[in-house]
């Protein structure tokens, strides 16, 4: 790995080694505390959008491994407007072991990586959202033992997110299924190339508008928020379209008894899912939130350590 900009950036023995460090660093973390892999190293934290996982869990992520890290607002950097991405990529190469991006446009995390002397992170952009994906395996490998054969049900809309655990999910073998409404599907490069992968590796993806078939039988139900950010103005026409995918007890009841349901959060409660099963017993969302922490560490070692 010289760079993560997305899922399909790596093998699948590469996305295996990050699970397994993930969770070694995990166990050492829980019996004491992280070795100082990056003492004296420091990861800028380029931020165009806010965050409340992304930010903290890079920065505990970094202390716990003996390093700092910087925050970068959108008013500081204002990438691209006060001068170009690839002299802000040549600068902060300079003066940081690393760099993470938030980001709206995918572009500018190619950008950064193309122009960067220094590993560059995509803690999201428009198009994919690596750190989410790889974390979510690795909570789901925690949870059931394994991800190959798991078979997991994404509700919602097609984003970023669903495009990355379409990338991550075909890599390890997994069903995939994503239940969209029409025009909201993933992005249609992404779900031939997760094809792919899954025949390769003895998984499946399956794209269906029926959410009552997606759900039936399945191991995870996962959805995120029907309108993210920089879509605000479509909110009201997404509400209804996107109703029918709502996670509720009804839905989830279709779904294997000990079935698990995620969200990558923030959670829009009463829409895309309900208190009563964000707040459930089947419910492993705070296991995934935490997880971005150790996963990330696993990323942050492979590119920043030695």
């Amino acid at each position: 790995m010289q760079h993560l900009v997305t899922v399909a950036d790596l093998s699948t023995s590469e996305i295996w080694r990050l699970l397994e460090l993930a969770a070694d660093l995990k166990d050492e973390w829980r019996g004491g505390g992280n070795k100082p892999l990056l003492a004296g190293k420091t990861l800028g934290m380029v931020f165009q959008k806010p965050s409340l996982r992304t930010r903290v869990s890079f920065e505990m992520g970094m202390a716990h491994l003996g390093g700092r890290a910087m925050y970068l607002s959108p008013q500081e950097i204002q990438l691209g407007l006060r001068e170009s991405v690839a002299d802000i990529a040549r600068v902060l190469s300079r003066y940081v072991h690393g760099i993470m991006a938030r980001v709206f446009a995918h572009a500018d995390v190619e950008e950064l990586a193309a122009h960067a002397s220094v590993p560059v992170i995509n803690g999201l952009s428009d198009f994919v959202h690596p750190c989410q994906a790889l974390s979510d395996l690795f909570t789901i490998y925690e949870r059931r033992g394994a991800v190959e054969g798991v078979t997991l049900a994404y509700l919602g809309d097609g984003n970023n997110v669903a495009n990355s655990l379409l990338l991550a999910g075909s890599r390890v073998g997994m069903e995939i299924r994503v239940a969209t409404p029409s025009g909201h599907e993933p992005n249609a490069q992404v779900v031939s190339k997760a094809r792919k992968w899954a025949q390769e590796a003895g998984g499946e993806v399956v794209l269906d508008a029926n959410p009552r078939s997606a759900v039936r039988g399945a191991d995870v139900i996962y959805t995120d928020v029907w309108t993210s950010m920089g879509q605000e103005a479509e909110r009201e026409a997404r509400l209804p379209l996107f109703r029918p995918y709502q996670i509720n007890q009804e839905l989830l009841a279709l779904a294997k008894p000990d079935a698990v349901v995620m969200h990558c959060l923030p959670a829009h409660r009463g829409e895309e899912i309900t208190d009563e099963v964000i707040d459930g017993p089947q419910s492993i969302v705070l296991d995934q939130a935490e997880n971005r922490m150790h996963l990330q560490k696993a990323i942050l070692v492979s590119l920043m350590a030695g």
